[in-house]
């Protein structure tokens, strides 16, 4: 197939070369975007009289056409095409002859696959929010069964205080909507057409940049023509935001395959998201949580391709951009897939209640909770700490815990203990005082999830 630019060479391009400058095996993925870019301009320059308007509805026409085609399988996209915006002008031509010669009028393949990369991120990040929104809705919904469900509350990976399942889900789930929050920003600040800038300097045709903008639903055009072809700062903070959903997903990961494991056995997992052992049949793996950890790092290196890709590139376009496509739409695909299986493996979970209380039962995470008892009976904190600190080093010694030592026994370390000690310490209480907003008791925990209910309802509505 003949280039589109090949009318100032006198050699054809060389096979090699041909294959290692070609897009179309990745672009291609943009069809729907770029015929439907075309359909704008095509109605755009016969609004504007660029070009007879009949000729301007022959051209849509025959988009349609090619989209209908394509979607219905009746039509393949020709892989020896250099891109897909060869493509769609090659088989236009084909079917209505050199009426859609006219249709790259005022218009060049950089603010073409300027538009196109950011209607496709537009369409494919709304699926990815979607798929967000379900996730927090699979989180809210095992924080709603396991509210009241006491474990032990980590820092350093060492148990730390007793906190309720729930509020540990409610953690993440606040994670994901700030996400939905970086998504949906820099969407606002990807909404912009660069139709219009052509290669980078504007046009000489008297073109109507806004026609084309509202007909694809953009918020407005780019402002500078020159800006419009030559940044993919859009792709960089789309790609930024999916390498944070994953760190979130990985970190949740991490503590699904802990939380799996024999030596914690907090959760078991639905038989349906794990796998088995080829030689060990005891087996039962978080292969789905130890791919989504594994996949975040493919993520990161996208970032940096992408970053570094456009460190040094003088204005305006350079062929280097075509790089960005891969990058990004392989994060995007990654993303996705992880999403896909994360949210339905988060509902199906079993949480082993028991474990997690006798975990929490040890390790003395009520220590905290016997020094606010003596800052009540009018120790200053600091002392308070002391104290206590002492009688856990006592317990350590004696293999004790707290809740066994007996009266007269925490009475050598201070006067002021008395009976009410042991129902200030247990989990029951210690959890449930704690009604600080956003706190682990119970009430905090509701609160929490009516927010993200309510979160969840306003965000549907917006798409």
């Amino acid at each position: 197939m003949g280039k589109l630019w090949e009318g100032r060479f006198s050699k054809a391009l060389d096979e090699t070369a041909d294959d290692f400058n070609s897009s179309i095996s990745f672009d291609s993925k943009m069809y729907r975007q770029d015929i439907m870019g075309s359909m704008a301009h095509a109605a755009m320059l016969g609004a504007q009289k660029i070009i007879p308007q009949e000729d301007a509805d022959m051209i849509i026409g025959a988009l349609q056409g090619i989209l209908e085609d394509l979607e219905a399988g009746r039509l393949q996209i020709d892989l020896s095409c250099e891109d897909i915006h060869m493509f769609t002008e090659a088989e236009l031509t084909k079917r209505i002859g050199d009426i859609g010669k006219r249709l790259h009028t005022a218009r060049s393949r950089n603010d073409q696959v300027a538009l196109d990369i950011r209607m496709y991120l537009r369409d494919e990040t709304k699926k990815i929010i979607a798929l967000l929104e379900d996730l927090i809705e699979a989180v809210t919904e095992q924080a709603e069964k396991n509210k009241d469900v006491i474990l032990p509350g980590y820092t350093h990976l060492q148990r730390a205080q007793p906190i309720t399942f729930g509020h540990h889900l409610m953690a993440y789930a606040m994670m994901f909507i700030r996400d939905i929050g970086r998504l949906r920003d820099a969407l606002r600040r990807m909404n912009l057409s660069p139709l219009g800038s052509c290669a980078l300097a504007g046009t000489t045709y008297d073109t109507d940049r806004r026609f084309i903008a509202e007909k694809l639903g953009f918020d407005g055009i780019t402002a500078n023509s020159i800006d419009g072809v030559s940044d993919r700062d859009f792709c960089v903070e789309l790609c930024a935001a999916f390498a944070l959903i994953m760190t979130h997903l990985s970190r949740f990961s991490e503590e699904i395959i802990l939380w799996s494991s024999w030596e914690f056995k907090y959760i078991e997992l639905d038989d349906s998201f794990t796998t088995g052992s080829s030689i060990m049949p005891q087996k039962k793996n978080p292969d789905m949580a130890e791919l989504v950890r594994g996949k975040t790092g493919r993520v990161y290196g996208n970032l940096i391709t992408l970053l570094t890709m456009l460190k040094g590139l003088p204005l305006a376009y350079n062929k280097d951009m075509q790089e960005d496509k891969e990058a990004i739409f392989d994060s995007l695909e990654t993303l996705q897939k992880c999403l896909e299986v994360f949210a339905p493996m988060i509902r199906t979970f079993t949480v082993c209640k028991e474990n997690m209380y006798r975990a929490a039962q040890k390790g003395f995470i009520n220590a905290t909770d016997l020094a606010d008892y003596l800052v009540r009976k009018g120790l200053p904190f600091r002392s308070a700490y002391k104290i206590v600190g002492q009688i856990v080093a006592s317990c350590i010694q004696e293999n004790k815990v707290l809740d066994t030592l007996s009266l007269e026994e925490y009475r050598t370390h201070s006067p002021l203990f008395d009976q009410d000690l042991y129902e200030e310490i247990s989990l029951e209480t210690c959890v449930g005082k704690r009604i600080s907003e956003g706190g682990t008791s119970v009430a905090s925990v509701e609160k929490q999830m009516k927010q993200v209910m309510e979160f969840l309802k306003h965000d549907k509505s917006i798409h």
